[in-house]
């Protein structure tokens, strides 16, 4: 048996607190959150025993990252808490969509992605939550944003050029092209919350 040894992101610790206090009071009160990007499995492991009655399903596109999700599934002492799942954002039809978990898909829930991946990976992302999502269900972003085509703050500008600079499909996005596309799938923006280190919650709802 393959034993895996969990990753760590310093971020993911940094950030979890303030997050779940948000998503304590966005989420729909039941039903099973997908977490799509769940990168290391922090995430994962914190919220769910915190977010109870709810189920959660983490997902991953990098394989790699997978074993590491495992890990702290099982060191996670919940039943809510399922096995991940790979998913690539951007494909037309996703695992969940294949075969649906046990209780259905509230909410989506996506942590510090957007900039870190192709914009036809947030283009899929909308789509599929514009797919997956019951009316009233609600998508969950969270990370760093431009508004109005603007940086909100000279450290967001430079980390934009320093993710373009690794790849120039990377960068801050431009929340007003965020709410664009979101529209575009049925979504409509419903609350913009400020964050610590200058990041934002941008919670989404699906329309009837």
């Amino acid at each position: 048996m393959m034993v895996h040894r969990p990753r760590k992101a310093p971020a993911a610790e940094r950030n979890r607190t303030a997050i779940l206090d948000v998503l304590q009071r966005v989420l729909p009160p039941t039903g099973t959150v997908l977490e799509v990007s769940s990168g290391t499995g922090q995430h994962a492991a914190f919220f769910t025993p915190e977010l109870a009655p709810r189920r959660w399903q983490p997902s991953e596109f990098d394989q790699a990252l997978i074993g590491s999700i495992e890990d702290w599934c099982q060191r996670t002492d919940s039943a809510r808490l399922l096995p991940p799942v790979e998913l690539d954002a951007s494909d037309p039809v996703w695992p969940v969509e294949v075969t649906p978990p046990e209780f259905p898909i509230s909410a989506i829930v996506n942590i510090n992605m957007i900039h870190i991946a192709p914009w036809t990976a947030a283009l899929g992302l909308l789509a599929g939550a514009g797919r997956i999502l019951p009316p009233g269900g609600f998508l969950y972003l969270y990370g760093p944003y431009r508004r109005g085509g603007v940086h909100t703050v000279p450290s967001n500008e430079d980390f934009d050029r320093s993710l373009q600079a690794r790849d120039p499909q990377w960068g801050v996005r431009d929340l007003d092209d965020v709410e664009a596309a979101a529209r575009a799938e049925g979504l409509v923006l419903d609350q913009v919350i400020e964050m610590p280190v200058n990041n934002l919650s941008v919670v989404f709802r699906k329309t009837g």
